[in-house]
């Protein structure tokens, strides 16, 4: 009977001795540290990211189907995105190709273009959809004028054009093409036809929903 009872304190001890042993060459037995920051990036949700895999003409269609819910959810989403774009004066007369006026007497950007019309933006006032920041059509060279943005601030959307509108509407426009960031300073180049004096509001607008997020008049530089 006490043989017995040895033994079993023998394989006791045996099994708390491996166990220690295991335990000291364990992973678990090291301090280890880790700090995961929480995701920045925005969630998107299946509805918006099947909209934004579909081309213009789709989205265009699509957004005509959808349910005001729909539509306010893919805005939504849409509105937590932010860019940023800082577009000199000097990159834009680069692409274009085009000599810088030596002599200059009228009103000025740095880069010594003239400019003929300023505007600011103005949001929609809705609290969802806003837009601010200046507008400013610059000369370049005769016939030849782009539209500045400059300390744009707009709530994000999908797919926002720069219009150049006969009013806030958009019944009559000019497309300057898609806006390129929703932060920053940007150019765009107006196509030499343009008459400015129809044309005289600048439109932030979601082009497949059809929607102002914001306008600036362009009234001529004193």
């Amino acid at each position: 009977m006490r043989r017995g009872i040895k033994v079993g304190i023998i394989s006791a001890i045996v099994i708390i001795v491996g166990a220690g042993a295991y335990y000291l060459v364990s992973p678990l037995f090291f301090s280890t540290e880790v700090n995961e920051p929480l995701p920045t990036g925005v969630v998107q949700s299946e509805s918006f990211q099947k909209f934004a895999a579909m081309n213009e003409e789709e989205k265009m269609q699509a957004a005509k189907q959808m349910s005001p819910q729909e539509r306010d959810e893919i805005m939504s989403v849409a509105a937590k995105v932010n860019n940023s774009l800082d577009e000199s004066m000097d990159q834009t007369l680069s692409q274009l190709q085009q000599p810088q006026p030596q002599n200059n007497t009228t009103s000025s950007t740095n880069t010594g273009q003239n400019i003929l019309r300023t505007g600011t933006f103005v949001g929609v006032g809705d609290g969802i959809h806003n837009a601010e920041g200046i507008a400013k059509v610059v000369q370049v060279q005769d016939g030849n004028n782009i539209l500045r943005l400059e300390n744009l601030h707009v709530t994000n959307g999908p797919d926002l054009y720069v219009y150049l509108a006969t009013d806030k509407s958009a019944s009559d426009f000019v497309s300057l093409g898609k806006l390129k960031a929703n932060n920053g300073n940007q150019n765009y180049e107006i196509p030499s036809e343009t008459d400015l004096t129809k044309y005289g509001t600048a439109l932030i607008w979601c082009r497949p929903f059809s929607v102002l997020f914001g306008s600036a008049e362009l009234a001529l530089s004193s």
